[in-house]
């Protein structure tokens, strides 16, 4: 009996150490784990966007500049991409009459491959644009633009430089605001009262709705930034917007498939996946008409004639090359749009299409 109480007393002896051990232990192991190279470079990563996007809002181009690594060709092909964007987005705001209140971005790893000096990494960037009028300062707007990142960082000087970054980007066809009659257009465009567009009917709430669920990387959070599975994404072989219009106009409008309208088992025929072709059928067989079309100078006026559930194609030279569905419009009336390559969602439909050689085509869908 005395051997037994012994024995419980040294083992516990034992396990109070035991204890004692692992709890001093925890504190080193835990600052270790945090202190995880790849969380580490991640969060360099995502205060990288979230500088480029400060500095969009201050056009501060100086920091900007510093991220990158401009003694290299892709370096300093990364940072005039980047000076020309900001210049456009504050020039079009200017156009537009309003101000950008945040431009605020979501970022998702992809894949990542971090080491000492060099590191690269693929990410999805779910970027919010919030913007006011400047006679409504009080009513925010909201759009929301996805694209997908490929970055390589070096450590340069004992500091991480960028000195590679690509990504298709929704500006990248404008960048040329200067050559239209700017302060014309936005007298006009505030003098526009906001829209009601709740009596439009429910095929057309429809489509918005599909449109918001499956915009990809411009989705809300929840919808986890992708596109209907059920449907192939053509983005490898020239672009998705047209089978993305398709799909709105199908699932969320109902419009019937036929013979020559009509995607099946991972298929789709010219006029359902190419922008070109979608456009003129849906005008030459009824489904649709043209509202206007030219130069953005030319529609903008008429824009406001466009309702959910319309779309408009976006011609350059003689060829159109882009499709968006047209989802709502802004305190102002001005129309907004949803559309993949590059995914927007309720985006003002002339953003990052400025360009003075580009066409639009305003199409009303008979729902």
């Amino acid at each position: 009996m005395l051997k037994s109480k012994s024995y419980f007393k040294y083992l516990k002896i034992f396990i109070i150490a035991f204890i004692c051990l692992c709890t001093i232990f925890m504190i080193p192991l835990k600052a270790f784990a945090e202190s995880n190279p790849d969380d580490e470079m991640k969060n360099f990563v995502k205060n990288i966007f979230l500088s480029k996007s400060k500095s969009v809002l201050t056009q501060d181009l100086d920091s900007i500049e510093s991220l990158y690594d401009t003694d290299t060709k892709y370096g300093q092909w990364a940072y005039e991409y980047e000076e020309r964007k900001v210049k456009y987005i504050n020039n079009w705001a200017k156009k537009q009459g309003i101000k950008f209140t945040d431009i605020t971005p979501d970022i998702v790893f992809r894949k990542a491959k971090v080491s000492d000096k060099a590191c690269s990494f693929y990410v999805l960037c779910n970027t919010e644009y919030t913007y006011v009028y400047e006679d409504q300062p009080h009513i925010v707007n909201s759009s929301r633009i996805g694209t997908y990142h490929s970055i390589n960082l070096t450590k340069k000087d004992n500091e991480w430089i960028i000195t590679k970054e690509w990504y298709t980007d929704p500006f990248a066809d404008s960048l040329k605001l200067e050559d239209i009659k700017m302060d014309k257009i936005k007298e006009y465009i505030n003098a526009q009262p906001p829209r009601d567009l709740s009596g439009i009917n429910d095929r057309r709430k429809n489509a918005v709705s599909y449109a918001d669920q499956y915009c990809g990387s411009a989705t809300a959070k929840e919808y986890g930034y992708k596109y209907n599975k059920a449907y192939r994404d053509f983005n490898p072989e020239g672009g998705d917007c047209a089978n993305f219009a398709s799909q709105i106009l199908h699932e969320g409008g109902k419009f019937k498939k036929n013979a020559i309208w009509n995607y099946a088992k991972g298929s789709a025929t010219g006029p359902w996946v190419n922008a070109d072709k979608f456009t003129h059928y849906m005008i030459g067989s009824g489904r649709g008409y043209v509202l206007a079309r030219g130069s953005y100078e030319q529609v903008y006026k008429a824009s406001y004639k466009l309702l959910p559930g319309d779309f408009i194609a976006y011609e350059r030279k003689g060829d159109i090359t882009h499709i968006s569905m047209v989802t709502g419009a802004d305190s102002k009336g001005y129309s907004l749009v949803t559309c993949h390559n590059t995914d927007r969602n309720n985006v003002p439909w002339d953003l990052g299409w400025s360009n003075k050689n580009m066409k639009f085509w305003l199409v009303r869908m008979n729902y």
